[in-house]
């Protein structure tokens, strides 16, 4: 299946909704098609760890009526979601992708899920996660071509909107889980600032982050706010702040293509479409600035530069006492790839630990002295296409990032930054996004600006 950005049209609830309205639709309607297409695509795709349908029906039922009835509870009433398998379902398993939690059923909700289910959304089902929300791959394919990856971690989020599962899903980010996976399946996707989103008991990395997968910005927007005014931010953080309404597209004045470590990475033809793609922005009337434009880009450079050693070294550091925990108790309970992960971790000491910590406020500080400079930071949200992944061979060493490489993923997550993918590009058939990363707490202007560069930039197809 060819991806091209200017005709995929994915599954959305927004342009569902005028239906909804005048009856001529309804949420049991909609999620029959939604199962039609999951019977149809999942034993290739294989996008969830579990699924409740009867619990959807009764959901979708108890929508109708509302829908019928002119009561709906929010905007999302009645719209099918799926919820990564690391976050708790109070009707499904949270098994997480990994042995150690086989059969693990705590029969209660995250806040981001309680909250959705409280606005009326029908919980369709789990969907797969790298394991632990780490690198070692679950089943998934890429719906666009299953011989590659969707990414990782929320692999199974991803693809079951780019599959149209589903219109929405719920992903997790600490390196690169949301954007990459958004950008490897053409989806349009939210990183909210730190703490936008309460994570519920997801907090044990300090990195972590929720946010949606989406077809249309509507649906991006509608999710994340329906659960934000529900059940707020994380523990110290006053959460997302926005309107109700999905923010009115933004035209930017000047944007800063970041680099990073990543630049050297990119093959031939992704560069080429990045380049198209500016010289559409700048036929556009919008400024670009590059490193070598200004000191402090230069500056800005350098201190993301490291920042792949950094997340990861921070986030290995957190979760090594989990790791080694169900390792003691089963010796199988986590894969090779995650052991090599702990075994690293369990060499850090606390020196070693207080040192990425300052270079993750010190790279924090030069973000925030580029702000006056443009409006947004732009990048692959991606380096190029999803790589094809046929899986390890027994007997010879770990494929190195199986999921894709988070190379440019990880500097937002490290700088706090909310970030959004646009998919505006396609190469070999394959979708790349352009990610739009802003300052802390500006997440209803970035989904502005990132709205405007969708609607006006043509999509470049190489």
């Amino acid at each position: 299946m060819t991806y091209s950005p200017k005709t995929f049209r994915g599954l959305t609830w927004h342009g569902a909704l005028p239906a909804m309205r005048d009856r001529r639709d309804t949420p049991s309607a909609y999620l029959d098609r939604c199962l039609a297409t999951i019977a149809a695509r999942e034993p290739v795709v294989q996008a969830f760890a579990a699924l409740n349908e009867a619990s959807a029906r009764a959901a979708a039922e108890a929508s109708t009526r509302r829908w019928a009835a002119g009561t709906p509870i929010s905007p999302i009433d009645g719209m099918p979601i799926g919820i990564k398998d690391l976050l708790e379902t109070v009707d499904m398993p949270t098994q997480m992708n990994a042995a150690g939690y086989r059969g693990n059923f705590p029969k209660r909700d995250n806040a981001a899920v309680r909250a959705l289910r409280e606005a009326g959304a029908v919980i369709l089902g789990k969907t797969v996660t790298a394991e632990l929300g780490g690198s070692h791959p679950g089943p998934t394919t890429n719906p666009f071509d299953a011989t590659r990856t969707p990414g990782g971690s929320s692999s199974g989020s991803a693809a079951a909107v780019a599959a149209g599962f589903m219109p929405a899903a719920i992903g997790t980010q600490v390196g690169g889980s949301i954007i990459r996976r958004a950008s490897y399946c053409g989806n349009i996707a939210l990183k909210p600032s730190q703490g936008g989103i309460n994570r519920g008991e997801r907090q044990a990395t300090s990195q972590s982050t929720h946010g949606p997968h989406a077809n249309c910005f509507e649906d991006l927007w509608a999710v994340a706010m329906e659960i934000v005014k529900r059940v707020g931010g994380d523990r110290g953080h006053a959460g997302l702040m926005g309107p109700e309404q999905t923010p009115a597209p933004v035209k930017p004045q000047r944007l800063i293509v970041m680099e990073g470590a990543g630049w050297k990475t990119l093959d031939a033809a992704s560069l080429r479409a990045f380049d198209l793609l500016l010289d559409r922005l700048r036929a556009a009337g919008i400024q670009v600035l590059r490193r070598g434009d200004h000191k402090l880009l230069e500056h800005f450079e350098a201190g993301i530069a490291e920042a792949g050693p950094i997340s990861n070294g921070i986030t290995a550091w957190e979760n090594q006492w989990g790791h080694r925990n169900l390792i003691n108790q089963d010796p199988d309970a986590i894969s090779p790839r995650l052991k090599q992960t702990l075994a690293g971790a369990e060499k850090m000491t606390p020196a070693d630990y207080a040192l990425r910590l300052s270079q993750r406020e010190e790279g924090q500080r030069r973000h925030v002295l580029i702000a006056p400079l443009a409006d947004a930071v732009i990048s692959f949200a991606s380096p190029g296409p999803a790589p094809v992944w046929a899986g390890d061979v027994p007997g010879q060493p770990l494929v190195a990032r199986p999921t894709g490489d988070a190379v440019f993923n990880t500097p937002s997550s490290m700088l706090f930054a909310p970030v959004v993918t646009v998919p505006l590009m396609a190469v070999a058939g394959m979708p790349v996004g352009l990610q739009v990363m802003g300052q802390r707490e500006e997440d209803a202007r970035l989904v502005g600006i990132a709205r405007w560069l969708h609607a006006n930039i043509e999509a470049v197809e190489v």
